[in-house]
């Protein structure tokens, strides 16, 4: 099941408006992305892990996320040194690892840190259903924040629907193997999965209407910018203005 494990606290980030809070981790991951200099990318990580320690985040749970995210670039390391032509920068054996792959390992491992860092420090320190109300306040259309508001809630309900499907298979004898049995049980159960959320979600949208839903949620909470959000505003304005900047000079 998802959590919000850095979802409430006591934090300066936690008290921030979260209408800046997106706005600045949507513009601070866009520069990242764009850019390609190695100092770029180590302050950028550097300002990310400052951001972090600003919300006072909790370091099993950071770290458990972290890792998840670092698999991946240990498959790139272990994919693109190899592959990448170029200069060839060592050799091992039979194996021949290439300048341009490791250099392109480094910036993408740099860079998905970075931005992870930073959306776990400035996103996840609100609860998901203020996020769909600071994406609306940002102009996001009114259907793309109601389809993400209610498939994040509804996502739970499809995944307890698949383990009361699997908890039913496995009181019949089911036992999971490598086998034409094994694939075809949970090819039933993958169907019946989709024929059931379709059924609960007719069953949603009927009783939603009785209610007098007019697809549109609305938030008790007003957001209301403070002196703190137009220093951190400022400071994140003037770090992505040096970076840019800095892979400027770079180029």
């Amino acid at each position: 099941m998802l959590t919000e494990p850095f979802a409430h606290g006591a934090s300066l980030l936690h008290r921030l408006d979260p209408r800046l809070r997106v706005a600045s981790a949507t513009a601070f991951s866009i520069v990242v992305a764009l850019s390609f200099s190695f100092p770029v990318l180590f302050a950028a990580l550097a300002a990310a892990a400052v951001l972090v320690a600003l919300g006072r985040l909790d370091a099993a749970q950071l770290l458990k996320r972290l890792l998840v995210v670092n698999g991946f670039v240990l498959l790139i390391w272990a994919i693109l040194p190899l592959t990448f032509p170029g200069e060839v920068a060592a050799v091992w054996g039979p194996l021949r690892f290439y300048k341009p792959g490791i250099v392109l390992s480094a910036q993408i491992a740099l860079k998905s840190n970075a931005i992870v860092l930073a959306l776990v420090a400035l996103i996840a320190t609100m609860p998901f259903s203020t996020l769909g109300h600071s994406l609306h306040r940002l102009g996001l259309p009114d259907k793309l924040v109601f389809l993400l508001l209610m498939g994040y809630r509804y996502v739970f309900v499809i995944e307890q629907e698949y383990h009361r499907l699997l908890r039913a298979a496995k009181m019949r004898g089911f036992r999971p193997a490598t086998n034409r049995h094994t694939y075809r049980t949970f090819a039933y159960m993958v169907g019946m999965l989709f024929v059931r959320s379709s059924d609960r979600g007719e069953q949603v949208y009927n009783a939603m209407r009785c209610r007098g839903f007019k697809q549109k949620f609305y938030s008790l909470s007003e957001f209301q910018a403070s002196a703190a959000d137009g220093v951190f505003g400022a400071l994140m304005a003037a770090l992505l203005v040096s970076l840019i900047y800095m892979e400027w000079l770079s180029k």
